[in-house]
């Protein structure tokens, strides 16, 4: 192997520095470094494909870089040194400026030029960090692939961060003043521990024979921000038979805070060993443990408020946003494989929308997160409908309901392995603030651990007091849970009560609860079976009329969404609140209610359509919990449509969503009953007749109220038709109103 020549490397770094042009031509490094100098900027980060296609520099260089980048960040630092432009313009002085300032001018008289100790190292004059990101042409790593022999070397890993610690501050240069020459002493720190210096090494002191005290002067020495990670393979990474193997990371600067528990993420960074201390490293003797100094961060995906639409995802959207059809074709675009519940795709679609939190002048809070239950048969498809929404969701979190336990959903209290103080590690719903949290067998859980659900789901918060720890952690979580019936398939001889076996102050909590029952139906089994085949055959879903749209366009457009924050204009209250009060007279009727309806569902259906809980008047009047769900899928729907008031065709599909969930119920009854759907759609039209006291029924009006039955335009119009011809009632030619004959 040839000598190296560090100086020609640091001429080559320069020369690349100075020269690299970007795909517009201008000069890419030479700009990011005045905004370094104005202070605008704090890091600067080499890319390895712009080494790669520059043009005057050979690979052994760029090999050297990749194998040896620690040394190598270093020649960069260098080079920049030299390169750095003067600012051009005007900042305020900070601590660093200032100091740095004074050691210029005292710097001949206070130096004594044979002491290397006090020569002022160049980390200390450094106000910008330097990273060398990694190619990202290549595949990443994963954990078990990165072996010893890449030791030193730039790798780039991907895996799910498990635990981060909170960011401390990381000597860098320890700064000394000598109590008795006055002389300041620089001691580089280039590992996690240093023994400090006690004695003055300064030749003046060395002369007099004096052992000069040094003080260590904090303010003057330098820090960097420094934070703990530890990332974990991802699941579909682990051989047959293996466990997930984690890896330690090392953030430092400016990237820190960067990534939290839960984000999958890809690092590019620099695999070094780090040698155990104290008793640990008797125990291991030669041993070194390893760990990655992370070098650039990368998010698989993007938060909503984190995602900036670029030029042609803006016209896309806007195109989408124009789409009559934009509802139904979000809908079917989320599982496309999975045949049929067009409904409970629907709801999903809403629940990753969501609704704005309220916040009242008072300091109330109300939460915007929708939470749906799917609760149905075996073999309906409820787990794979709960993985494909976590796989859209930017954040999310799966797990199942035997396999979590309440501190796991909750917080546990923990002994932090690097400060050896009580931290608080959170769990799944903690995890997933600000996104989903999928719980399947939901039925499986015991029935404590189910209880430490019910704070998250109203207040979205956790509340803890353990271990001397009192405190109240964010779980602004959406909850969407599946579950199976109390014996395992739902029997229909028994109540809705029996059969769904949850508590009421649980269901009332959800803002959904959808009933997904297997029937024998000869029609949709033939269909259904077709597209399973077409799926097995061909990988694919079959045509659905228009081209499903990628999860990555998905959440653009739901990230756009969320920006909206519709209200209830004043004219559809007493539309929400007779609705609402609808439903309750039509549930007091039955003796076996198919739900428990509170004030918590008119919320959910506000919170579906869109609402301003502050203009319901309604909220304070009634006493329950049904109303939350009514106003929450109000709000969601305006949203989709990028409205900022909240339409009664809003209202109304909220209405329907909530009839629909129990529609398989529905029309059991139907059957037990003897009623076919034009006679079930007749008594509807003269029931809501004799309810307002008038003989004049809307065609929209009639619409509305047997959509939420689960009916559909066509059986309206038969119906019509049909009664029409024996004389119940005349239809308007124009606009199919009704008139019932009195007779």
């Amino acid at each position: 192997m040839k000598d190296l020549d560090f100086a020609r490397d640091k001429a080559l770094a320069k020369d690349f520095l100075s020269n690299f042009a970007d795909a517009c031509g201008e000069a890419k490094y030479i700009n990011i470094l005045q905004e370094v100098a104005n202070r605008k900027l704090r890091s600067l980060q080499i890319e390895l494909e712009d080494l790669f296609n520059y043009k005057d520099l050979d690979e052994d260089f760029l090999r050297r870089v990749t194998e040896n980048t620690r040394r190598y960040i270093g020649i960069f630092a260098d080079a920049i040194d030299e390169l750095m432009p003067e600012p051009t313009e005007a900042f305020p002085d900070d601590d660093h400026d200032i100091l740095m300032t004074q050691r210029s001018e005292e710097g001949t008289e206070n130096v004594d030029g044979t002491d290397p100790q006090q020569k002022m190292p160049p980390e200390i004059k450094r106000f910008y960090e330097v990273y060398i990101r990694a190619s990202s042409k290549e595949r990443p790593f994963t954990i078990r692939e990165v072996k010893a022999s890449y030791i030193g070397q730039l790798v780039r890993v991907s895996g799910i961060v498990t635990r981060c610690s909170d960011v401390k501050p990381l000597m860098q240069v320890a700064v000394y003043t000598c109590e008795d020459c006055g002389f300041e002493i620089y001691q580089e720190v280039t590992a996690r521990v240093f023994m400090p210096l006690f004695e003055c090494p300064s030749t003046r002191c060395r002369t007099n024979r004096t052992k000069g005290n040094l003080i260590l002067q904090l303010r003057a020495s330098k820090f960097l921000k420094f934070q703990e990670a530890k990332i974990q393979e991802l699941a579909e990474h682990v051989p047959k038979g293996h466990i997930p193997r984690t890896m330690t990371v090392h953030f430092r600067g400016e990237l820190t805070r960067k990534v939290a528990p839960g984000d999958v993420v890809e690092l590019s960074g620099i695999f070094l060993p780090i040698p155990y201390t104290g008793f640990r490293a008797m125990r291991a003797g030669l041993v070194a443990d390893t760990y990655l100094e992370a070098m650039s961060v990368t998010h698989f995906k993007k938060k909503y408020e984190e995602y900036e639409l670029k030029g042609d995802e803006e016209e896309q959207i806007a195109r989408l946003a124009e789409d009559g059809d934009i509802y139904n074709k979000l809908a079917r675009s989320l599982a496309p494989e999975i045949f049929g519940h067009e409904d409970v795709k629907k709801a999903l679609l809403l629940l990753l929308v969501g609704a704005p939190h309220r916040k009242l002048k008072d300091g109330m809070k109300i939460r915007g997160d929708l939470h749906i239950c799917l609760m149905g048969d075996p073999g309906v498809a409820k787990s794979q409908l709960l993985k494909h929404i976590i796989n859209v969701a930017p954040r999310g979190v799966y797990t199942t309901g035997r396999g979590s336990s309440g501190v796991g959903l909750t917080a546990a209290v923990q002994k932090d392995p690097v400060t050896n103080e009580m931290v608080l590690e959170g769990g799944a719903l903690v995890l997933a603030d600000m996104g989903i949290c999928a719980i399947d067998e939901f039925d499986k859980m015991d029935e404590l651990d189910r209880t430490a659900i019910h704070e998250v789901m109203e207040q979205q918060t956790v509340s803890i007091a353990k271990a001397g720890i009192t405190t109240s952690l964010n779980a602004r979580t959406a909850l969407l849970a599946a579950a199976n019936p109390a014996w395992g398939r739902y029997d229909m001889r028994r109540t809705p009560a029996e059969n769904i076996n949850l508590p009421p102050a649980l269901l009332s909590r959800f803002d959904l609860l959808w009933l997904i029952l297997d029937r024998a139906d000869m029609d949709s089994d033939l269909e259904m079976a077709r597209h399973v085949v077409y799926v097995h055959q061909n990988k694919e879903s079959p045509a659905l009329g228009f081209t499903p749209l990628e999860p990555s366009i998905l959440r653009a457009y739901i990230s756009a969404a969320r920006r909206i924050s519709p209200c209830v204009p004043k004219e559809l209250e007493e539309y929400i609140a007779s609705a609402y009060s609808g439903i309750r007279q039509e549930e007091a009727k039955t003796n076996t209610p198919h739900s428990y309806t509170t004030v918590r569902t008119l919320l959910s259906i506000l919170r579906i359509s869109a609402v301003w809980l502050g203009r319901v008047r309604v909220y304070h009047a009634i006493s329950g919990m049904l109303l939350p769900g009514f106003l929450d899928s109000s709000c969601a729907l305006a949203r989709l449509r990028f409205s900022e008031t909240v339409a009664q065709s809003d209202v109304d599909e909220a209405l329907r969503l909530m009839q629909m969930s129990k529609f398989s119920l529905y029309s059991d009854d139907r059957q037990k009953s003897g009623l076919d759907a034009i006679s079930d759609i007749y008594s509807i039209l003269r029931d809501e007749a004799a309810r307002s006291n008038r003989m004049d029924l809307s065609y929209a009006h009639a619409l509305n109220w047997i959509s939420r039955k689960g009916y559909s335009e066509a059986q309206l119009k038969e119906c019509l038709e049909e009664y029409a011809a024996l004389n119940v009632w005349q239809i308007h030619p124009n606009t199919f109103d009704i008139r019932f004959i009195d007779a």
